[in-house]
């Protein structure tokens, strides 16, 4: 078992971790088959027979709502001959029949239907679709444990992870969001921890991103990131259990800052918030907005966009997102939120592509690092900006400045400590 409590520290960690194949190999074990990890939206799977593919790890999975309107998370595996049963991201289905010899099975998993049945004298109970240990849902995010071993979901969330999706639903009037009409993949040569780090970076907007910058420069980053260290008040949070955030909220200086406008450009929205939250708590939401944070290991609430960090391998992921869309608001208003996804995170926006090309040059110079370096002190990666002026909330949480790296070292501690077990 690799030494994991030397090779990530309090202020560093061993750039081995990001190429070595058996780390990744434990990494899948242990944090993607051992732990809750987020599969998806009810809002995806909304009425009984609609499915949508996704990987926990390296396992192809199925989340699908059956006829009972239970959510089942199944392997995307025939249990005959191992064929893939859905080829698409999406569909809507009485039932899964493989394609090989047509065995057919129920939406809850269990075998129907096998031909020419006299040949088998195994009972057809026994050989139902594998299925996940644990699902659970927080506020129509979707959650999946495939050991079955992982505690509660709302151990798992805390009060951070429950915290920020809080925050983001409250946003829509009705308390409840769906997704945009589809994910959108960005292929990645890296390896897929360098995401939860720059997704929730706050040091590198200038430099890594300084087409935005120039082109854009009026957006509220400029107010909430971009303004150095003394420039503004937003933090990076340590929540503990490896979610972590940039808190923009102390740097708002005027209501709807993160969306880009104001009342009289969005009046129906506001006016739907009011009514179903009343004005004092409206005028709360409508200044603080919604969160920029990691939930452990792979959901990305980028403000207005969900994003799924999927490992392929040690240096191949893919990074998922979609829009968030409200309920309970006109249908212009979600366009525009649409839109704003599209330019921040599309294949020709802002700031994915920014971030790939950055995650992949960090993958080709830590190709050659091994865990054999790590006693000659070659090949560690710095994490230590801002360590010791780090304060502790009575909550637990860690907070410093918004260029610290307090929300890479909260991460890294999470990872430390369920990869040691």
């Amino acid at each position: 078992m690799t030494a994991y409590h030397q090779l990530v520290g309090a202020d560093q960690v061993h750039g081995s971790l990001y190429q070595d194949p058996g780390v990744f190999a434990e990494e899948m074990r242990q944090i993607f088959s051992r732990g809750w990890v987020f599969v998806g939206h009810e809002s995806e799977v909304a009425e009984p027979g609609q499915w949508v593919t996704r990987r926990i790890g390296r396992a192809p999975m199925i989340l699908v709502r059956d006829r009972s309107g239970a959510l089942n998370v199944l392997a995307n595996r025939c249990s005959h001959r191992g064929t893939a049963l859905c080829w698409e991201h999406r569909g809507s289905d009485s039932s899964f029949q493989c394609t090989y010899h047509a065995w057919n099975f129920a939406l809850d998993g269990t075998l129907r239907a096998v031909p020419y049945p006299a040949g088998f004298e195994k009972d057809h109970a026994a050989l139902g679709l594998d299925r996940a240990g644990q699902v659970e849902s927080y506020r129509g995010f979707v959650f999946a444990n495939l050991d079955g071993s992982a505690g509660s979901l709302a151990d798992h969330l805390g009060i951070g992870g429950s915290d920020m999706i809080d925050r983001l639903c409250d946003l829509s009037p009705t308390g409840s969001i769906g997704l945009g009409p589809n994910w959108l993949g960005h292929a990645v040569g890296s390896n897929w921890k360098m995401w939860p780090e720059s997704d929730n970076d706050g040091y590198h907007l200038n430099w890594v991103h300084a087409s935005m910058v120039s082109s854009a420069p009026d957006t509220y980053y400029q107010e909430t990131v971009l303004g150095g260290e003394s420039g503004n008040q937003s933090r990076a949070v340590d929540w503990g259990d490896g979610h972590v955030e940039l808190d923009f909220r102390p740097s708002y200086r005027r209501e709807l800052a993160w969306l880009g406008t104001s009342r009289d450009k969005v009046p129906g929205y506001c006016a739907a918030l009011e009514s179903a939250r009343g004005v004092p708590a409206a005028a709360r939401l409508l200044w603080d907005g919604p969160p920029h944070g990691l939930i452990f290991p792979n959901l990305f609430l980028g403000e207005l966009n969900i994003a799924i960090i999927e490992p392929i391998a040690a240096d191949r992921m893919v990074h998922w997102h979609t829009a968030v869309q409200f309920e309970g608001v006109d249908e212009s208003f979600n366009r525009r939120l649409l839109r704003q996804s599209e330019a921040a995170m599309g294949p020709a926006a802002f700031i994915v592509p920014d971030d790939a090309i950055t995650a992949e040059r960090m993958q080709l110079a830590m190709s050659a690092t091994s865990i054999d370096d790590a006693e000659a002190r070659r090949g560690w990666v710095d994490m230590s900006r801002g360590l010791g002026r780090e304060e502790r909330g009575p909550d637990g949480r860690r907070a410093a400045l918004i260029s610290d790296e307090t929300t890479n070292r909260g991460f890294w501690r999470q990872y430390r400590t369920v990869m040691a077990r």
